[in-house]
């Protein structure tokens, strides 16, 4: 047993496995029942649908909007990218809301504030009200983007955890496929009523489904706690294991001072952040939002912009459903490489294409090699770039640091976000193919970083995680 002091000076495990792995996972295959895990992920990721949506619907109402309001090609920048800014303030409420009010509050309450967004964008008669709205969505989906993972790797059995956290990223690809194809044929305030439906999905689910176990032990609620495992699990499944690796866990933790911003830069802790907030950085500045936000744009010499938006939404999805079935087989590590590899491809091909139509040189060969880099690159960004960073950001940090390294981490995710969606018309300006070659260097520091620092996760539980990198 540690001691307090032990715990402290950081020389025991803060998080050591109490349970044999197989004989737990045996016990939840065989009797558990996957039904609420199932209702209650779908539940969630309706947030991660609302977070595509919101993205996706500057990409096809962007001419509508300049034109009805008659907004500069700049003050539409602002709009498209003040949704980060939002988001950014979101991410830094997020981890503290979910620690103190619990996981399903805090989806509750951010499924209310991307309503009120989605209205005021409905009702706005100039740029200020246009772009108070899409702070609000912002802030909704920032504090999704935080929470929703979390609590889907705190409620999921362990030989599922990946395939069922990657429903995150396959929801927010299949909104975003969605804002392309409604935004096709329907008004933008029509679309902005839309975005409106998976929050309202979201609200009346989250009645029904049993808040975060882990959350309810850490607050102390003892008999909550058990119904909310137990009714996860399945009524005769057998969870004296899992509650007591939980319970013991969380025994050693509390002992530790209440964390704050500092903690997170004790040694113990430090390598996690580096993980977390480098990951983030290379999702980000791998170039994806900027073809994201700005998707019309570039399709326009290559073929419509409709359809090139929606043709790599759909290759999106089936992509992201391929990463369900093996990612818990596979591991993180060779996705993340193999993700960073076919962006950097991806990265190039497309610089040249534009290095070509610049020169005019190969007219014939430049579109199709645009089209054929744009889907190499989003195809590989969610092979893995795209969902596993969020994956690993909630396994990797204990629970009593959780909500400050997540909002840090989700900051960073969502700052790197705005950098790259407001600057990316401004580098195309500057050099269409430049922009792209600067995205492909990330994209080879990235695969260093990922072959040097980030640990594998699969198969393992939230506990024996940490435990492994202490």
């Amino acid at each position: 047993m540690a001691t307090s002091q032990d715990i402290e000076n950081g020389s025991a495990s803060l998080l050591q496995p109490f349970i044999q792995k197989e004989e737990k996972q045996q016990n939840l295959r065989g009797n558990g029942s996957l039904f609420m895990v199932l209702l209650s992920t779908f539940v969630a990721v309706m947030g991660s649908f609302e977070f595509g949506s919101s993205i996706g619907y500057s990409s096809p109402t962007q001419q509508a909007i300049i034109e009805e309001l008659e907004m500069s090609s700049s003050e539409f920048s602002v709009f498209g990218s003040i949704l980060t800014i939002g988001a950014m303030v979101g991410a830094i409420t997020s981890g503290r809301a979910a620690d103190l009010i619990g996981r399903i509050e805090t989806m509750r309450i951010s499924s209310i504030i991307c309503i009120t967004g989605w209205l005021v964008i409905y009702l706005a008669l100039g740029t200020l009200t246009l772009n108070f709205g899409r702070f609000l969505t912002g802030f909704g989906i920032g504090v999704n983007s935080y929470v929703v993972p979390i609590f889907i790797a705190e409620i999921t059995p362990t030989h599922l955890r990946g395939a069922l956290l990657t429903l995150h990223q396959v929801s927010l690809a299949t909104g975003l496929l969605v804002a392309y194809a409604v935004g096709a044929l329907v008004t933008w305030r029509t679309m902005a009523l839309t975005g409106m439906i998976p929050c309202a999905v979201m609200i009346i689910g989250l009645y029904f489904i049993p808040e975060s176990p882990r959350w309810l032990a850490m607050v102390g609620y003892q008999n909550e706690f058990h119904v909310a495992l137990q009714k996860l699990r399945g009524h005769n499944a057998d969870v004296s294991g899992e509650e007591a690796e939980i319970q013991d866990s969380l025994a050693i933790l509390q002992r530790l001072p209440k964390a704050t911003a500092k903690d997170l830069f004790l040694e113990r802790n430090v390598r996690l952040v580096i993980i977390g907030v480098g990951l983030m950085v290379f999702q980000q500045f791998s170039g994806y939002n900027g073809i994201v936000y700005y998707a019309d744009q570039i399709f326009t010499s290559a073929v419509p912009p409709n359809v090139g938006s929606i043709l790599y939404a759909c290759l999106q999805i089936i992509i992201l459903a391929f990463g369900v079935v093996i990612i818990d087989n596979a591991g993180r590590r060779p996705l993340l490489m193999i993700s960073a590899s076919g962006m950097l491809l991806g990265s190039l091909l497309t610089g040249a294409s534009f290095y070509l139509k610049e020169h005019h040189m190969a007219s014939d060969l430049a579109p199709v090699l645009t089209i054929t880099a744009i889907m190499v690159d989003m195809g590989s960004y969610c092979f893995g770039l795209g969902g596993i960073p969020w994956i690993v950001m909630s396994e990797i940090f204990p629970i009593h640091i959780k909500g400050i390294a997540g909002s840090l981490v989700t900051l960073v995710s969502w700052g790197g976000s705005w950098v790259v969606s407001y600057s990316f018309n401004f580098l195309m300006s500057w050099s269409s193919h430049g922009a792209f070659f600067v995205f492909a260097t990330f994209c080879a520091v990235a695969i260093v970083f990922i072959f040097k620092f980030v640990p594998e996760t699969k198969g393992r539980t939230l506990e024996e995680i940490q435990a492994s990198i202490d």
